[in-house]
């Protein structure tokens, strides 16, 4: 039996800051006038639907769709108060990690949502292959949060930080708490 952390996702009060952990990994976000929009395809639906819910519960209003080529997509819809996070998380028209963002558990339990997987006994956290200057600084801000990553695929098509070892593990699933269904379990940090 685990003990919950004091500073896991489950505690945290939601918020619309928590969806940039979805920008860490391919999340988008779309400045429309005074407002923002953030939208990520995903893997799997039960991905989109867990997604949708932290839009939700963060006061925002979700909705699911699917891209064109047949995946789950979910944004939110324009928002007044995604507007300091687009403005925090581009440059020009171009996506870039902010250099002193540290995620809180609830957006590092959007980014696996998003973007997270095992593989093997390590844990992947998706990178954008599409703002590969901002793998370094997301490097930087999960160590910030806790968890030291090694960064990997930086020269291939799916770069990620790969999390190793049984308590750098056990601080990433603490964190972001415990798999929203049966399904996801199978793509959630094993410590």
């Amino acid at each position: 039996m685990s003990q919950l952390s004091l500073f896991s996702a489950e505690q945290t009060e939601p918020s619309p800051r928590d969806l940039a952990g979805l920008l860490a990994t391919s999340g988008q976000i779309v400045q429309l006038g005074g407002s923002a929009r953030v939208s990520v395809v995903v893997a799997d639906e039960w991905r989109a639907q867990a997604i949708a819910s932290m839009i939700d519960e963060a006061g925002l209003r979700s909705q699911l769709d699917t891209s064109d080529e047949g995946s789950p997509l979910v944004r939110t819809l324009a928002a007044p108060e995604l507007q300091p996070m687009a403005v925090a998380w581009t440059r020009g028209a171009a996506k870039a990690a902010p250099s002193t963002w540290v995620p809180g558990p609830r957006a590092l339990r959007a980014w696996a949502l998003a973007g997270g997987d095992v593989d093997g006994v390590h844990y992947l956290l998706a990178l954008d292959p599409h703002a590969p200057e901002s793998a370094p600084v997301l490097a930087t801000a999960l160590m910030r949060a806790g968890v030291a990553p090694t960064l990997v695929g930086t020269r291939g098509s799916k770069p990620a930080l790969r999390v190793s070892g049984h308590r750098r593990l056990l601080r990433l699933r603490e964190s972001i708490g415990d798999p929203p269904t049966a399904a996801a379990e199978a793509h959630w940090p094993r410590p």
